[in-house]
C-alpha cells in the first residue's frame, strides 16, 4: 500500500470509529484553495469538531499527533472559521481534535487514540 492509500485507509478507519462513538460526520477533506484541508468535520452533540487524522505504521519518530505542527494547527483554525462562516455556524461550540491511528502496512488497525481538545 503506498503512502497516499495508507493515509486514506486511516481516514476511512477514523470515520468508522467516530460514527461508532456517536459522531455525525458533516464533511471529509474540507478544502479551501491555497488554505489547506481539514480531514474530518463532525458533530459531537452540539459541538462542531475539526479533526486531524494522523496514521502511522510505527512510532519511531514519536506519536502521530506530534506531526501536527503549530503551522498546521493555525491552518486548521483558519479553515474552521471559513467553514463556520460558510454554513452560518459561528455560534456553535467548536473543538479541535486529533485522531491517532497505528496501523500495519497491510491496513490492519492496531490502535486508535482520540485526543479531544488537542489544540
Amino acid at each position: 500500500m503506498n503512502n497516499r492509500d495508507f493515509g486514506l485507509r486511516g481516514e476511512d478507519e477514523a470515520v468508522n470509529f467516530l460514527i461508532k462513538q456517536g459522531f455525525k460526520i458533516l464533511c471529509r477533506n474540507y478544502r479551501v484553495s491555497r488554505m489547506g484541508e481539514i480531514d474530518i468535520i463532525a458533530r459531537d452533540g452540539e459541538t462542531i469538531c475539526f479533526i486531524e487524522v494522523k496514521t502511522r505504521s510505527n512510532d519511531n519518530f514519536g506519536t502521530p499527533s506530534m506531526a501536527v505542527s503549530f503551522s498546521k494547527q493555525a491552518s486548521i483554525r483558519r479553515l474552521a472559521q471559513v467553514y463556520l462562516s460558510q454554513f452560518n455556524l459561528l455560534d456553535c461550540p467548536v473543538r479541535f481534535d486529533v485522531l491517532e491511528l497505528m496501523m500495519a502496512r497491510n491496513g490492519l488497525v492496531q490502535s486508535i487514540n482520540h485526543i479531544t481538545n488537542a489544540f
